[in-house]
C-alpha cells in the first residue's frame, strides 16, 4: 500500500531542480502546497513528504517555511551519504537530525535516502551499513537504504554534468547492496540484520527488467518499506499506464512511500527533467491523479 507521497526528490540538489530557474525556490514552495493540498483532498491518510533534501540545509527548510510550504506536508525527508558526496563524517548524522528538528519541530523527520557505495572497497560499505543502522534507526521514524541493486553500467545516473563530476558519477554506479550480476555483496547479509526496520530506497525505470527480481529480494530479506518513484516525465510516454499499474501491483506488499518527480520537457520552464513546471497545478493534478489510481480513500460502508 502507499502510506507516504513524496513531492519530488531532492530539490536543493541542482541534479534535480534548476535553481537558475527558480532562484528563491518560490516555484517549488507553490508547488508542494498546491501538491499537498491536491493529495490531502485525495486521501488525507497518504502521509505528505517534503521531497528529501540534499545537502540536509535547514536554511532551505526556513525559506520554505516562510513560504508556507510547510503547512501543506507532514513529514521532513532528509538525504545523506557521508562516505561517498556529503562533507560531513557519518557520526554526524545525529546532529544533521537535529538541525532540522529545529527549524521544523512540528513535523516527522524520515531520513528517506542513506546509503555508503563499494565504489572503493565492499568492507566500507558493510561498515557503513552497520554504522548507519546505529546511529539512525532509534533517531527517526523511517530510514531507507540506497540502494538494493547497483545501477546497470549501461544506463546514466541523473545528474546534470555526468562523466565531468569524476569520480563523484562513477560512484553512482556502487550503491546498491546487489551487483549488476545479480551476486550479492558482503554488506547484504548485513543489512538483512536491520530489516525490517530499515527500509530500502529503489529506484524503477520505464519498464524496468529487474522489478520482479527486486520483489523476491525485498520479500527474502524481510524488507516491509520501500521507497521508490513515479516519474511525471514517463506518465507521457505511450504505454504509460501499463507500466505503472504492472509496478504499483508488483510492490503492493509493502508499506511504499512514492515519490513524484521529473518534468516533462514540454511542461517545464525549460525543456528538461530538472526544470520548474511552468504551472505547478499541472504536476498536482499528476500526483493527486496517481493517489487516486494507487491509493484512493476509503470508503466506509453506511449502515441502514
Amino acid at each position: 500500500m502507499i502510506e507516504a507521497a513524496m513531492i519530488w526528490n531532492e530539490p536543493n540538489n541542482k541534479s534535480h531542480w534548476d535553481p537558475e530557474l527558480d532562484p528563491d525556490w518560490s516555484i517549488y514552495a507553490r508547488t508542494v502546497i498546491e501538491t499537498g493540498k491536491a493529495i490531502a483532498a485525495v486521501n488525507p491518510e497518504v502521509k505528505r513528504v517534503l521531497g528529501g533534501i540534499s545537502p540536509i540545509d535547514p536554511h532551505f527548510i526556513r525559506r520554505l517555511d516562510g513560504q508556507g510550504a510547510l503547512d501543506q506536508v507532514d513529514v521532513i525527508a532528509v538525504h545523506g551519504f557521508p562516505l561517498d558526496w556529503n562533507l560531513w563524517p557519518i557520526h554526524e548524522w545525529p546532529q544533521r537530525i537535529a538541525e532540522i528538528e529545529a527549524v521544523a519541530p512540528n513535523h516527522e523527520i524520515w531520513a528517506t535516502e542513506v546509503g555508503v557505495g563499494s565504489f572503493g572497497a565492499e568492507e566500507v560499505q558493510v561498515f557503513g551499513v552497520d554504522r548507519t543502522a546505529e546511529l539512525l534507526l532509534d533517531r527517526v521514524p523511517r530510514v531507507y537504504w540506497y540502494s538494493l541493486f547497483d545501477l546497470p553500467r549501461a544506463w546514466e545516473a541523473t545528474t546534470r554534468h555526468r562523466e565531468a563530476e569524476g569520480s563523484s558519477y562513477y560512484r553512482h554506479f556502487y550503491m546498491g547492496l546487489i551487483r549488476e550480476d545479480g551476486t550479492p555483496k558482503l554488506a547484504l547479509d548485513h543489512f538483512a540484520r536491520h530489516a525490517p526496520r530499515m527500509g530500502i530506497m529503489q529506484w524503477f525505470h520505464f519498464e524496468d527488467h529487474r522489478l520482479e527480481l527486486a520483489v523476491d529480494w525485498l520479500k527474502r530479506l524481510g524488507v516491509r518499506r520501500l521507497r521508490t518513484g513515479l516519474s511525471w516525465w514517463d506518465s507521457y510516454r505511450p504505454g504509460w499506464e501499463d507500466w505503472f499499474d504492472r509496478q504499483m501491483a508488483a510492490l503492493e506488499d509493502f508499506d511504499v512511500t512514492v515519490t513524484f518527480c521529473f518534468t516533462p520537457d514540454h511542461e517545464g520552464i525549460a525543456p528538461h527533467h530538472t526544470s520548474p513546471p511552468r504551472d505547478p497545478m499541472v504536476f498536482a493534478d499528476f500526483c493527486a491523479r496517481m493517489i487516486e489510481r494507487y491509493a484512493p480513500a476509503r470508503r466506509e460502508k453506511k449502515v441502514a
